[in-house]
C-alpha cells in the first residue's frame, strides 16, 4: 500500500459484476454478522457501507435485515414496489454463495398473517381491521380489481392509509405476489360498503386461484406477428405538430390481449433536427436499429409482441406487450447504458391486460 493510501484510505475497487459484489461482501461478512447480531451501530457500521456497493449493482436495490434465528442474520433484498429492478435482486441473489450465518433473501417473503402488525403513520394494519371484497368488470373478467377496507379509515390521511395497507400486503403475500398479481387496488372505510366483505386471511387463497384460473386459460398463448397488418396514422399534437405512429393493427384486434399482459414502452428523445418534432434521416436509422434490435432479443415466440411505435415531439415510443416483466426490463437497462451519451433512453413496465393504453389505436 503507497504512502497516500495509508493516508486517505485505500478505495475497493468497483463493483462491476454479481461476483465482484459477493468478493466484497465476503471480505466484510463476519463485521457485518457481528453488527447485527450484537445490535451495534448498525446504520453506520453496515448500512453506509452495504448501500452503494448495491447502487454500483443497480440503482434502486434497498435492504432489511435482523437475527432469522440465533445464528443466522437474514439479509432482505427488496425493490420497494419497483417492477423494474426485480430481475437485478432475483439474479443477485442467486449468484450468492453460501456463507456461513447468512440467508441471503430475494424480495420480502409471505408471512403467517396471524403474526403480522404494521404500525404505519400512527395506523396499525393487522387480520382484525382489513377485509376486501373483489371489484368485478364483465367487460375485464381476468382483471384483479379489490377494494381493501380498513376500518379506521380516515378519508384526509388516504395516501398513508394506502401506504400502510400495501405494506401489510407485501408482508402477508410476499412482495413478489403483492406486485404482480393485483392489477388495481383501493382502499376505503366501512361507511358505504353494502357488498359481503370477506376476511383477509382469505386473499391469498383467492389471489392464488384467480392466478391458476389465468394461466390454465391463456396457458401456451402464442401469437406469430410475421403475417399481421399494420397501419400507419398520422395525427397532430395540441400544439400543432406531428404525430406520427406504426401499429400492428392484426394485433389490436386480437382477443387474447391478456394473455401478454405486461405494457413496455421504451422512450428514446432525440435531439430537435427542425423537423416538426421528427427526426432526420441520420436519425431515423439509427433509431429504426435499435427498434430492430429490441425486437430480436424479444421475438413473438418467447412472449414479446412488439404492437409499435409513435414518434412526435423529438421522442421515438416503442411499444411491446410481454408475458413476463423480467427479461423487457433487463434489455431496456442493457440498452440505455450501450446508448449512453447518443440517446437517453428510458422506459416504463406495468400491467395492462386489456392494452387499454392503445384504445385509440384499435379499429372503430
Amino acid at each position: 500500500m503507497s504512502f497516500l493510501d495509508k493516508i486517505l484510505g485505500k478505495n475497493d475497487a468497483p463493483i462491476q459484476s454479481n461476483n465482484d459484489f459477493w468478493n466484497w461482501f465476503l471480505k466484510q461478512e463476519k463485521e457485518f454478522f457481528k453488527i447485527v447480531k450484537n445490535r451495534g451501530n448498525i446504520h453506520q457500521g453496515f448500512f453506509e457501507k452495504l448501500a452503494p456497493k448495491l447502487d454500483e449493482i443497480h440503482f434502486g436495490i434497498y435492504f432489511l435485515t435482523g437475527m432469522f434465528d440465533d445464528n443466522t442474520v437474514e439479509l432482505i433484498l427488496t425493490p420497494d414496489g419497483a417492477i423494474r429492478n426485480i430481475y437485478a435482486i432475483e439474479e443477485l441473489v442467486n449468484a450468492a454463495p453460501q456463507i456461513d450465518g447468512w440467508k441471503i433473501t430475494a424480495l420480502k417473503p409471505s408471512s403467517d398473517v396471524q403474526n403480522i402488525g404494521i404500525d404505519y403513520e400512527n395506523f396499525k394494519f393487522d387480520k382484525d381491521n382489513l377485509k376486501f371484497y373483489p371489484n368485478v368488470h364483465e367487460d375485464y373478467p381476468d382483471e384483479i380489481d379489490l377494494i381493501i377496507v380498513y376500518d379506521d379509515f380516515v378519508e384526509e390521511k388516504r395516501a398513508a392509509v394506502t401506504n400502510g395497507v400495501y405494506i401489510f400486503l407485501d408482508n402477508y403475500l410476499g412482495e413478489l405476489h403483492s406486485v404482480t398479481l393485483i392489477d388495481n387496488m383501493k382502499v376505503v372505510g366501512p361507511d358505504t360498503i353494502s357488498e359481503e366483505l370477506i376476511p383477509i386471511e382469505k386473499l391469498k387463497d383467492y389471489l392464488i386461484w384467480r392466478e391458476k384460473e389465468f394461466v390454465e386459460k391463456y396457458e401456451g398463448t402464442r401469437h406469430n406477428t410475421e403475417n399481421d397488418g399494420y397501419a400507419n396514422f398520422e395525427g397532430k399534437g395540441q400544439d400543432g405538430s406531428v404525430v406520427l405512429a406504426l401499429i400492428n393493427t392484426t394485433l389490436m384486434e386480437w382477443d387474447k390481449k391478456a394473455s401478454h399482459p405486461w405494457i413496455f414502452i421504451v422512450g428514446i428523445p432525440f435531439e430537435d433536427c427542425g423537423n416538426g418534432g421528427l427526426p432526420d434521416e441520420r436519425t431515423y436509422k439509427l433509431l429504426d436499429e435499435i427498434e430492430e434490435e429490441m425486437i430480436q432479443i424479444l421475438p413473438d415466440s418467447d412472449g414479446f409482441l412488439n404492437i409499435g411505435r409513435e414518434t412526435a415531439n423529438n421522442k421515438r415510443e416503442i411499444f411491446f406487450a410481454c408475458k413476463d416483466f423480467r427479461k423487457p426490463t433487463k434489455v431496456a437497462d442493457a440498452l440505455i447504458k450501450k446508448y449512453n451519451g447518443v440517446f437517453e433512453i428510458s422506459y416504463e413496465i406495468y400491467k395492462d391486460k386489456y392494452w387499454q393504453s392503445f384504445r385509440h389505436f384499435e379499429p372503430r
